[in-house]
Parts: C-alpha cells; sequence; structure tokens
C-alpha cells in the first residue's frame, strides 16, 4: 500500500448490550469490514463493491460515502477517492454492519489526508453515514467501532463517551441467524414514549451493568443485562427468541439479549470456555429451527478500527 492508497479494518460491535439502548457498546475481534481508500486524482467518491451484498454504489445511497462526504466537507477538501469494499459484514446482521463502514472509510480518508483529526474527533462524520442506515443518530456502534473497548454514550449533545473497565475474562458469543432485520425499520417498533416505572427500571439496569462490569460482579452484570426499551418489541423477529435466551443462560451465559436491532443475539460469558459451551447450545436453537446461523466468539476487542 503506498501513501495514495490504504486498508483499513472496521470491527463488528455489539450495541445497546442489554439496557443501555442508544448508548453502550463494544467491539469484537471480528468479524469486520475491510476496505481499500485510495486517491483517485478526480473531485468524486467512486464506490467498488467486491463482495457478494451488492452493496449501493450510488454516494448519496451508500453509509460509508455518506460518512465521507461530511469529513471532506468540514475539511473543505474537493479532493476525489475510491472507496473499494473487500469484505463486509452480513447488512442488517445486528452487529453494526453500517459502523464498520463508516468508520473505516472516514479513518482511511483521514489517514491519506495526514491525519487531521484523531479517531474520537471522526464519530460525527461516521455517525452522518449511521444515519442513513437507521434513520436515527446514534454512536453506540460508532464509538466502540472506531475506539475499541466498551463505551458508554453518556450525552449526545455534546458529544460526550466514556471508556468503561470491564474485567479480563469477560467474553462474549454472538450468533447471527441467517436472517435480516433492517435497523431502520427495527426502531419503528418501539414506542416513543414509555411509563416512568419502565424508565426507572431501565436506567437501574444500566447503572447496574456499568458497576457490576467495573467490579467485576458477574451475579451484577447478569440481573442488569436486562431490556424493557426495545427488546420486547423486537424479539418476536425471532422465532422462540425467550426459549433460546433461556437456553443460553441455563448453558452459563451471564446475560443474554438482542445485538443491536437483531436478529444477531450476544451471551455475555465468563471465559472462553463457557462462551463456547453457550455458542454450541444458540446454533442447536436455530438448527433445530431450519435456520442456518454462524457463531462469532471473542473477547471486547480492545483495537477498534485500524490500518491493515
Amino acid at each position: 500500500m503506498s501513501s495514495e492508497e490504504i486498508k483499513v479494518f472496521g470491527p463488528a460491535t455489539v450495541s445497546n448490550v442489554g439496557p443501555g439502548f442508544d448508548l453502550l457498546g463494544f467491539a469484537l475481534e471480528a468479524p469486520g469490514d475491510e476496505m481499500i481508500v485510495r486517491r483517485n486524482g478526480t473531485t468524486k467518491l467512486v464506490l467498488y463493491d467486491q463482495t457478494e451484498y451488492k452493496l449501493p454504489t450510488d454516494p448519496e445511497q451508500n453509509v460509508a460515502a455518506v460518512a465521507v462526504a461530511s469529513l471532506l466537507r468540514e475539511l473543505h477538501s474537493y479532493e476525489g477517492f475510491d472507496l473499494v469494499f473487500t469484505r463486509k459484514i452480513p447488512p442488517g446482521s445486528g452487529v453494526g454492519s453500517s459502523a464498520a463502514s463508516c468508520v473505516a472509510a472516514v479513518m482511511g480518508i483521514n489517514e491519506l489526508l495526514g491525519a487531521p483529526f484523531d479517531a474520537p474527533e471522526l464519530i460525527p462524520f461516521a455517525m452522518e453515514g449511521e444515519k442513513l442506515a437507521s434513520g436515527a443518530t446514534h454512536a453506540d456502534n460508532i464509538a466502540p467501532a472506531l475506539l475499541g473497548g466498551m463505551t458508554l454514550i453518556r450525552g449526545y449533545d455534546p458529544l460526550d463517551i466514556k471508556h468503561l473497565t470491564y474485567p479480563d475474562d469477560l467474553w462474549c458469543t454472538v450468533i447471527h441467524p441467517h436472517l435480516e432485520i433492517r435497523t431502520a425499520e427495527s426502531r419503528k417498533l418501539i414506542p416513543q414514549m414509555v411509563p416512568l416505572e419502565t424508565a426507572l427500571k431501565q436506567c437501574g439496569n444500566l447503572a447496574g451493568l456499568v458497576a457490576g462490569l467495573s467490579t467485576g460482579d458477574y451475579p451484577l452484570i447478569g440481573r442488569s443485562v436486562t431490556d424493557l426499551f426495545a427488546e420486547p418489541y423486537r424479539s418476536h423477529l425471532l422465532p422462540d427468541f425467550d426459549v433460546l435466551k433461556e437456553s443460553a443462560l441455563e448453558a452459563g451465559s451471564v446475560g443474554t439479549g438482542l445485538s443491536g436491532s437483531g436478529p444477531s443475539v450476544f451471551s455475555l460469558c465468563r471465559g472462553e470456555e463457557m462462551a463456547s459451551a453457550v455458542g454450541e447450545v444458540m446454533l442447536a436453537h436455530f438448527s433445530t429451527r431450519g435456520i442456518k446461523s454462524r457463531i462469532y466468539t471473542s473477547r471486547i476487542s480492545q483495537a477498534g478500527c485500524k490500518i491493515i
């Protein structure tokens, strides 16, 4: 790769993480997007799709291109670039497919332009692309995809992001059933108003989860990975979700829930061995229902988006 061209990896992410709707997310070691970003000597963004997913190549309809355009506007740059998608997280999978594209693209452009922005400063530009995908501006996939680790978005106006500590032996198993749920459509299922009692319980769960992670209190983590905002309205999109959740917990999962808007499901586990055992149970759940799926077992990735 020359100074005219760069290859970038953008990791998959788990967002919401139970009660952290639009506020909490973490990066995975795999899967991820790979993208080549290169100068093209024009004033245009040109997109090339080398994946199996028929990604939109119209810059106004592609999340990565929208994110890049916002970055270039801020820099008052009219330079043209190619974005070559070489490896892609399945769109609509619930593990931050659009976020991975957005962060890889803005990091690659930023690097080729001499790194005028630090990584945290790229978040608002990547969020513009995420907005196209979901119909809402949120950073719970973008922030961990860019920065790595587990991140809490304390507020959006102004953007206030904090890295959280968590136990060293915390692993995650994510199962991706071969179903597609579009984030924008899934968000429409969530009511805009919730009762005060529900809001208080959700706040308690989020605070408990953060406290449990920071102190390594696994029983507290387990009691807190409960979402009352979105999951009750989305879980019907997966066959026998309650059965899956109960099976994972019986197999040793600390806490299980929808990853983002689904269809992927995450399970937090103590150690790699337990994560693998829980993964087998989750695979069996979908297999017996005639649905192909894939398991990812990973530590929480500290690396985030990176040049490769």
